[in-house]
């Protein structure tokens, strides 16, 4: 370990964060790229940019989120492909919401030409859990400040707390489109986790608790390697 807690990287790494959707990848990326120094690279987010921003490229993947479906593979890579070149992501990377297909996977693997070090993360919960934790999220429209209803009631007159913008639920958090990402993830994304554990890539992590005591199961996987 470096100074600060940040990871001597002799080669380049790259620390991929699998589990279904609400299983709190975003939040864990954040904190281990606050500890380590490696930049998170969440394509949820950039494509939520691209929407807002109202590019062809959002408008498509906008449509898509709002069925609960997967942005094609080769949307995906390009995003990822273009990313990892910027100078950030020179000693390594998180990937948060990338890969979801095997295809998307040995895609990966072809980019990077095994001048990566890998390592998977899959956080585990179950899925009445995840149910409850995603419809029941809100949202700032301005700041994006998250809240949930059940976790940690919004404020009462739906105002964020932070800026005062208006709380509102994401088309993709509404529980009908919620357990259709769930079924797609049973069905596209698991065998991933197959296809990392087939490579000895792969560390299974209790997603279930609070977000710092999860944080710490994943930091011991992480400083393991």
């Amino acid at each position: 370990m470096l100074p600060g807690g940040r990871l001597a990287c002799v080669v380049k790494r790259a620390v991929i964060l699998l589990g279904p959707p609400g299983a709190g990848k975003g939040t864990q990326a954040k904190k281990l790229e606050a500890k380590y120094g490696l930049p998170q690279i969440s394509t949820g987010d950039i494509l939520r940019e691209e929407a807002r921003k109202g590019s062809e490229l959002g408008k498509k993947a906008q449509a898509i989120m709002d069925r609960g479906e997967l942005v094609s593979d080769q949307i995906m890579m390009d995003i990822i492909r273009e990313r990892v070149a910027l100078p950030d992501c020179a000693r390594g990377f998180i990937l948060d919401g990338f890969p979801r297909t095997v295809r998307q996977a040995e895609m990966l693997d072809r980019m990077l030409n095994g001048s990566v070090r890998l390592q998977a993360i899959h956080l585990l919960l179950d899925e009445e859990t995840l149910v409850r934790r995603l419809s029941g999220r809100r949202q700032c429209a301005r700041c994006a400040r998250l809240y949930n209803v059940y976790a940690s009631p919004s404020p009462s007159d739906g105002r964020c707390q932070a800026c005062g913008g208006t709380l509102v639920q994401r088309s993709d958090d509404r529980e009908d489109v919620v357990r259709t990402r769930l079924e797609v993830h049973r069905r596209q994304t698991e065998p991933v986790i197959q296809y990392y554990q087939s490579r000895s890539h792969l560390k299974h992590v209790d997603g279930d608790g609070d977000a710092d005591e999860i944080f710490r199961r994943i930091a011991a996987v992480v400083e393991a390697v």
